[in-house]
C-alpha cells in the first residue's frame, strides 16, 4: 500500500448487488493530458494491462488483446466517451468508469471498476493499485523503479490484510489478474 498517500489505496464497496473497487488519485497534470494518457494507444500501453482496439466513441465495440498472447482477446463495449472527463468501458464481464476533474493546477482521477466476485477483490485491487501507480509515472515521463509484478507482491498484501478496506477471502499467494510484466514505456513524449 502507498506509504505517501493513503487515500490512493483501493475501497471496496457494495451496490446495486455488485462489488465497486474505487480509487482516487490526484494527479500533477491538467485534465487534457491526463485523458490523453487514459485513451491514446501510445500511452494506454505504459500502464493498461490490454492493448483497446476499436473507435472511441460511446456505442462502439472494443477488443482487449493481449500484448504477448498471454491469453485470448476477448469483447467489450465503449459506454461513455466524453473527452476529456469521462471515460467508461464494459472489459469484458467488468465495468471501467474513469472520471477526469480539474483540481487546481493539476487533476483528480477517480478509477471505479465493478465486479461480481467478492473472491478477487483483494487481487484485482492490487492490480489497479499497480496500473494507476504506472499511469502517474508514465505522465511524469518517467519509467517505474519497479517491475510491475514486483510492485502487484508489494502491495498486495496489504489489500489482503487491509480488513478496513478487502476481505480476507483470497491467501496471499494468490497469482495477480493479468500479467504484470507486459507495460512498456510510452514512447513519445508529452
Amino acid at each position: 500500500m502507498s506509504k505517501e498517500d493513503p487515500h490512493m489505496d483501493g475501497r471496496l464497496e457494495q451496490r446495486d448487488g455488485r462489488w465497486r473497487l474505487r480509487f482516487t488519485r490526484r494527479l500533477a497534470h491538467p485534465p487534457e493530458k491526463v485523458w490523453r494518457a487514459l485513451t491514446e494507444p501510445e500511452h494506454v500501453s505504459a500502464w493498461f494491462p490490454f492493448d483497446i482496439e476499436g473507435e472511441r466513441a460511446a456505442g462502439a465495440a472494443l477488443r482487449f488483446v493481449s500484448r504477448h498472447g498471454e491469453s485470448p482477446p476477448f469483447e467489450g463495449e465503449m459506454l461513455t466517451y466524453d473527452p476529456p472527463s469521462t471515460l467508461e468501458f464494459q472489459w469484458g464481464c467488468e465495468t471501467l468508469r474513469f472520471e477526469v476533474q480539474p483540481d487546481g493546477d493539476g487533476s483528480l482521477l477517480y478509477f471505479v471498476t465493478t465486479i461480481d466476485e467478492l473472491g478477487k477483490a483483494a487481487r484485482d485491487a492490487a492490480g489497479w493499485h499497480v496500473c494507476l501507480d504506472a499511469l502517474a509515472y508514465d505522465l511524469n515521463g518517467e519509467e517505474p523503479p519497479w517491475t510491475s509484478r514486483e510492485h502487484w507482491d508489494e502491495v498486495h498484501p496489504g489489500y489482503v490484510n487491509g480488513s478496513e478496506r478487502m476481505p480476507h477471502h483470497r491467501p496471499a499467494h494468490i497469482a495477480p489478474p493479468f500479467d504484470l510484466t507486459v507495460y512498456r514505456p510510452s514512447p513519445s513524449t508529452w
